[in-house]
């Protein structure tokens, strides 16, 4: 396991193409300029393995017995960082109050537990999975995620890993300068914008 060069990680991310300009309504509701088009890279394992074999570094002494990211990207980040640091996976599934494990998952209370996503704008998917480990009784050991595009302030409090940090500009759809521009509007991401 070896961690990747912030260069090489923003490449990375170039060159898969998942970083995108234009005007985007992001599941959060808010529109921007910038989106981080995580199947871009999740599509590539030659370009994703680096980056999950680097999140498993990070967190290499940190005592992880299971590693549960959200769907869907999240599974697939959650199976790699596991497989990395030789622990189970877990995934966390869509309920009517949040996120869940189903299919008979679970995890022991005491369990120390690594939160994995793709990208954090609001940070709502991973703390959905926060309050799994919570009800669980479960111990949180930290969230590593691909792209922050929160720039650090999603999730206050907790250990934030973030292979590529950025801050993009983001806009309330009334007040959103592209929409008054007439930019037309596009609507990527799996989660419902409300």
């Amino acid at each position: 396991m070896a961690r990747m060069d912030p260069a090489d990680i923003q490449q990375a991310f170039l060159d898969a193409g998942a970083l995108l300009t234009g005007h985007f309504a992001l599941s959060s509701g808010l529109h921007s300029d910038r989106y981080l088009e995580k199947f871009r890279l999740i599509e590539r394992p030659a370009a994703l393995e680096p980056m999950c074999a680097d999140i498993a570094d990070r967190f290499a002494d940190s005592g992880v017995e299971y590693v549960l990211g959200p769907t869907t990207a999240g599974i697939i980040l959650a199976y790699n960082v596991a497989r990395y640091l030789g622990v189970v996976a877990r995934f966390a599934e869509p309920a009517a109050n949040g996120r869940t494990l189903r299919r008979g998952q679970t995890m022991p209370a005491g369990a120390r537990v690594l939160i994995v996503d793709d990208i954090l704008t609001t940070g709502l998917s991973v703390r959905e999975c926060m309050d799994i480990v919570a009800r669980g009784g479960g111990d949180l050991v930290g969230v590593a995620i691909l792209g922050d595009r929160s720039g650090g302030k999603a999730l206050p409090g907790v250990r934030l890993e973030s292979l590529l940090t950025v801050e993009f500009a983001t806009y309330a759809p009334e007040a959103c300068p592209l929409c008054i521009a007439g930019v037309p509007l596009t609507k990527p991401g799996t989660r419902s914008a409300s």
